[in-house]
């Protein structure tokens, strides 16, 4: 089936929606970002839902709470941003990822008058594209954020489909059946050895070069974003997350958090950070959780 073949189901979808971010135990800065976004107009009950603008500062009760979300006619927006660079360059360029991502995207889709999934993807991809002109613009500006970059894995929600866009190795999962299944492929050096055959997927983790990836938002000029989409089912559960939980937490662990406590979003965040953490929280950890 292709885009054009989806046909929306007008039925109300209901979300449950929360996102959590933490330093970790052996960062002194968080460069991680997140975003949840309602993507209506504002005047229409839409907004921002969910956007820490310092990650590194305490998460506020409110900022914790569960989100219960009635997807609206234009869809919602998560993100999740991994920002590399010295200094503070990394969390500047996830923080500018995160913000202008969804100012570009917003202006395109809320200008379309008509939903079709076709212009949703396009927008999002030409949103992340823009967003990596401007960012990799400022790093060439300024001496202090030279090289800076971000990965970016944007999720849009329409309807009852899933679409996915992707720069780095920040990663999507669906949760469904007991089975959590990775909808997006790491751009990372790894990953082209597992793919060659080169090396087993168990030995990735072990390998010198896990943290080397292939593309990231900011450092040069042009982007490839990868695309893809997924029809989403009741109680499917999509989860977005940076490298410094899917490198500590294993895919069960991930199933036993969302399917095993009474309200998933808010206590799978609270358990994968926790687990993250449990096992040193050797890097910035994020994640999303959204619940159908």
């Amino acid at each position: 089936m292709t885009m054009s073949d989806i046909l929306f189901d007008q039925r109300a979808i209901q979300l449950t929606i929360q996102g959590r971010t933490d330093p970790g135990m052996r960062r002194s800065e968080n460069q991680d970002h997140f975003l949840v976004a309602d993507l209506r107009p504002d005047e229409e009950g839409g907004g921002t839902l969910i956007h820490p603008i310092e990650p590194a500062a305490p998460v506020s009760d409110e900022g914790r709470a569960w989100t219960r979300h009635a997807l609206g006619p234009k869809g919602v927006l998560l993100l999740v941003a991994d920002g590399m660079g010295g200094g503070p360059a990394g969390s500047v360029a996830s923080k500018m990822a995160a913000g202008w991502i969804h100012e570009e995207f917003t202006a395109r889709w809320s200008a379309d008058r008509e939903n079709t999934p076709a212009r949703f993807i396009a927008d999002l991809r030409e949103a992340i594209e823009v967003t990596n002109t401007m960012v990799h613009q400022q790093s060439e500006r300024y001496p202090q954020y030279r090289g800076m970059g971000t990965t970016v894995t944007a999720a849009g929600i329409l309807d009852g489909f899933l679409f996915l866009a992707q720069v780095g190795d920040s990663r999507a999962y669906l949760v469904r059946g007991g089975i959590a299944t990775q909808l997006t492929r790491d751009q990372s050096l790894v990953q082209e050895l597992i793919d060659s055959g080169a090396i087993s997927e168990a030995d990735a983790e072990s390998n010198e070069h896990r943290n080397v990836i292939l593309q990231a938002l900011g450092v040069l000029p042009e982007v490839r974003v990868d695309l893809t989409w997924q029809q989403l089912r009741r109680g499917d559960t999509i989860v977005l997350c940076s490298d410094g939980l899917f490198r500590t937490v294993q895919r069960e662990e991930i199933v036993s958090a969302v399917d095993g406590h009474g309200d998933p979003p808010r206590d799978a965040c609270e358990r994968l950070v926790a687990l993250a953490n449990e096992r040193g929280g050797p890097d910035n950890v994020t994640v999303v959780v959204a619940c159908f």
